[in-house]
């Protein structure tokens, strides 16, 4: 009886291969990369979902009693920070305006910012390099106050619109200093604001 000859088993992986990378791509161009933060917070939940815009805004983080400043698009951070430098007599060059541009936030006095900006680009977000946040509770040295004025006649002066605030402020922070913030947002006839908070499923 003549034997049947084997032949190999081999599965053709290419169709599945074209597939996965597909997939990568479209995960990797949909996706969003998270903000890198001097002092990121646990937001308390929500089950309202509203988009905030990634444009024309300031977002202020509240922990405890520091507040940090954000400030979206490169060319609003380089005209405030030279309005800023006005108020306070002091006068950036131009590599420390740009590498101001590339944070996203910051939580120092603006008297400390230059000595901020000496640092290698890789350490200005550090933490440790963040830690007393921006002056805000002396009347007399309110530089929350003066960054959040400077950002809204900025945004007018170019744009003929009001930059728009967000606050984010941590889920076990007292109310009090986000009361403060929001004292200095209406002395300036911002009444209107975004409230940041993280998404939970409605059954809870």
């Amino acid at each position: 009886m003549a034997k049947m000859k084997k032949s190999s088993t081999r599965i053709d992986m290419t169709a599945m291969c074209d597939v996965s990378f597909l997939l990568l791509t479209f995960f990797v161009l949909t996706s969003t990369a998270k903000t890198p933060e001097v002092h990121p917070v646990d937001l308390p939940n929500s089950t309202k979902e509203t988009k905030i815009p990634s444009s024309d805004i300031v977002t202020l983080t509240v922990d405890e009693d520091k507040v940090y400043f954000g400030l979206s698009g490169k060319d609003d951070k380089v005209d405030v920070l030279e309005r800023m430098g006005k108020e306070y007599n002091i006068e950036f060059t131009k590599e420390e305006i740009n590498k101001f541009t590339t944070m996203e936030n910051f939580g120092v006095d603006i008297r400390e910012l230059k000595q901020l900006l000496a640092k290698p680009v890789g350490e200005l977000m550090k933490p440790e390099n963040h830690t007393k946040g921006i002056p805000f509770q002396d009347s007399l040295n309110n530089q929350l106050s003066a960054w959040v004025k400077h950002s809204r006649e900025s945004t007018w002066a170019r744009k003929q619109d009001f930059v728009k605030v967000a606050i984010k402020g941590d889920a076990e922070e007292k109310f009090g200093t986000v009361n403060k913030v929001i004292q200095i947002l209406q002395e300036q006839r911002q009444n209107r604001f975004y409230l940041v908070t993280g998404l939970r499923d409605s059954d809870f």
